[in-house]
């Protein structure tokens, strides 16, 4: 089975911490440069200087906020060189707060609708004319499983993980004749600082404590655990890969099987 990446690029976003950082550890240990992507150059560098370096590749940082789209929108801008394209892109970014979608702000969902759709699509259309001339690309969104099971307390993260999830059906159709591949990554509870920052604020709403959220959870997972970042990664990186080439417009869960659905 053809995993390597070999003289392969990647546009990894949100890769200061968590899923993100995980994820681009895993495509760099397959042999392609990377290019982290996050509002933290500090952080980013640190990244940066940690990835694998066996096969001779090289990486590199771009800062942007996808709290700001025209940002992105230059700062991708700016990295594209018609000489060096990219083959993969792995669209991640921090969810929206928690909360009841009724009780929501009208302009939170524009907010997060900005963040995570139209960042995506900024992304796509400055990376895939690239994609096309190498004959190889590789789109791969982090979202959520919430786009099978719409999670309670995650109003707009529910809903706006559930455009995200058609608009990549959408571009898996018009991009398949040019041998790129768009699909989706769902994690479920993963230990990272987001999950501890949504447990403290359930348990803070609820009068309980986030060690007796975490409880609740892992009773939920098949598995009994949460899930690792580099579990995570791996899901995303084998998407990346040669041996996922016929594979397109999915969402794959990697979740301890805690979803209902198939």
């Amino acid at each position: 089975m053809k995993l390597d990446l070999i003289g392969k690029r990647a546009l990894v976003c949100g890769a200061s911490q968590g899923i993100g950082r995980a994820a681009a550890e895993q495509i760099a240990s397959l042999g392609a440069s990377v290019t982290v992507v996050a509002r933290s150059e500090d952080k980013l560098r640190l990244v940066a200087a940690g990835l694998a370096c066996e096969h001779g590749q090289s990486h590199d940082t771009l800062v942007a906020d996808f709290s700001r789209p025209d940002e992105v929108r230059e700062a991708i801008a700016s990295a594209v060189d018609p000489e060096r394209p990219y083959h993969i892109l792995v669209h991640n970014t921090g969810g929206p707060p928690g909360g009841r979608a009724i009780d929501a702000d009208p302009g939170a969902f524009l907010k997060a609708f900005e963040a995570h759709l139209i960042c995506g699509q900024h992304l796509a259309q400055a990376l895939v004319p690239g994609m096309r001339g190498a004959g190889y690309g590789r789109i791969i969104n982090v979202i959520s499983t919430s786009v099978k099971a719409p999670i309670p307390g995650l109003g707009v993260s529910n809903t706006i993980r559930g455009a995200v999830a058609s608009w990549a059906k959408t571009l898996a159709a018009e991009l398949g004749p040019d041998g790129i591949t768009v699909n989706n990554v769902l994690p479920g509870f993963t230990d990272t600082d987001r999950l501890g920052e949504l447990f403290a604020a359930k348990a803070e709403k609820t009068g309980s404590t986030p060690e007796r959220v975490l409880e609740a959870a892992l009773a939920s997972i098949p598995a009994g655990r949460l899930g690792r970042p580099e579990e995570v990664g791996a899901g995303v990186a084998f998407l990346a890969s040669p041996a996922a080439s016929y594979i397109s417009g999915i969402n794959l869960p990697v979740d301890g099987g805690r979803t209902q659905s198939l």
